[in-house]
């Protein structure tokens, strides 16, 4: 892989550089390995997951008081990066835990619930983050799961649908509306473990890419689940999900371009090797302004993406900064893994080679945690 550029967003400080290194070397020593394998099984290995706790990833932002690495949110976009270049199942595993997850609970818990939860998230156990239903998409608060309390407790009743990290997380932040005449100000977040009683996972979703990053329906049928588990206050959900969203759109933003770096050091490592004609196809004009126009696309995202997380650790406005990378990293994701896999020509088309497993993984990065069109919606809004 091509050393990263000298710009003042893209320059690291001496600790920042040794944990993308840590995380680059992790990821081509440990995951790449695994990465056909848990595609074809659509199932994370579990020796990955165990080291991605032992190595701190799972719990970046968490404070060392819960036992986490006491990180920033900039170090856990690194993170999110470098896994993503190796496999992007991976990188959306570790991205929902710090990006969402923690987000929110850092945020939004109260004491009470950061020991009992930031600890977990830190050495052990996945998150989850339910917010999607099936008439709920773009239209995030149309949600229509129900929380009616009874005493101490809320019995939950409803779908969830599209949820990452459904089948290995131990404790899902449920999305659920408890007054729906008071539209989106009736939403509240729960604390839902796995196993409580009346939750179920429902079907686990077969997906085009990021195979091995479960997709699972979640299932509530009188789940009761105390009041104490609440996340923030009754009715202020909207804001749980809004906030951790705008934070979440910048992890995807970095997963794309993790996606993109992967697929053109492929795609540079095969035309060295490639021979037509006599030379490797490298030597070719036509080939090397394709491979420069690709590496700028990627920088130009990293930029972007670097800059909402630093404005973002900076406590400065970052909404409009995050929806652009978002869309643009996703637009670059895909479009230089297409590329790569022409780079490749026949080869790139069979899974014997692993520009095509990239290719199919960049299409999500369009979709989910706010599509590309709501992206621009949103970057409209603020700039026009």
């Amino acid at each position: 892989m091509a050393e990263r550029g000298r710009s003042a967003l893209t320059r690291l400080s001496d600790d920042e550089q040794l944990f993308r290194d840590t995380v680059r070397r992790f990821a081509a020593e440990q995951i790449g390995p695994l990465v056909r394998g848990m595609d074809e099984a659509q199932q994370m290995d579990a020796g990955v997951i165990r080291q991605l706790f032992e190595l701190g990833l799972m719990g970046i932002e968490v404070p060392e008081q819960y036992g986490g690495a006491g990180g920033t949110f900039f170090e856990a976009i690194l993170g999110v990066e470098e896994i993503s270049a190796v496999d992007p199942s991976v990188g959306v595993l570790v991205d929902v835990q710090n990006t969402l997850c923690i987000n929110a609970l850092v945020r939004w818990a109260n004491e009470e619930q950061k020991q009992k939860y930031l600890t977990r998230l830190a050495t052990d156990t996945i998150g989850a983050y339910a917010l999607s239903e099936a008439a709920s998409g773009s239209d995030a608060f149309a949600l229509q799961t129900r929380a009616v309390r009874r005493g101490d407790d809320y019995v939950l009743n409803g779908q969830k649908l599209w949820i990452t990290n459904a089948k290995e997380a131990g404790v899902f932040i449920v999305f659920a509306t408890i007054d729906p005449a008071a539209g989106y100000k009736g939403i509240t977040a729960f604390l839902v473990e796995k196993g409580a009683a009346g939750f179920s996972l429902g079907k686990k979703e077969d997906k085009l890419g990021i195979r091995a990053s479960s997709t699972c329906e979640l299932v509530f049928r009188d789940c009761v689940v105390p009041a104490a588990q609440v996340l923030g206050e009754p009715g202020k959900g909207y804001k749980i999900a809004i906030e951790t969203l705008n934070e979440g759109r910048i992890g995807i933003g970095a997963q794309m371009l993790g996606l993109a770096q992967g697929a053109w050091g492929h795609a540079v490592k095969w035309a060295k090797e490639r021979k037509q004609f006599g030379k490797p196809i490298v030597e070719f004009q036509a080939m090397q302004f394709q491979l420069a126009e690709m590496a700028t696309e990627i920088e130009a995202a990293r930029l972007m993406v670097y800059n909402a997380a630093r404005l973002k650790d900076a406590k400065l406005e970052f909404l409009k900064e995050a929806a652009m990378c978002k869309y643009f990293a996703s637009q670059v994701a895909e479009r230089v893994a297409s590329l790569a896999v022409e780079v490749y020509g026949g080869s790139g088309f069979v899974k014997d080679y692993p520009v095509e497993k990239l290719y199919r993984d960049a299409k999500i990065g369009k979709i989910y945690e706010g599509s590309s069109f709501m992206q621009l919606a949103t970057i409209a809004k603020l700039t026009l």
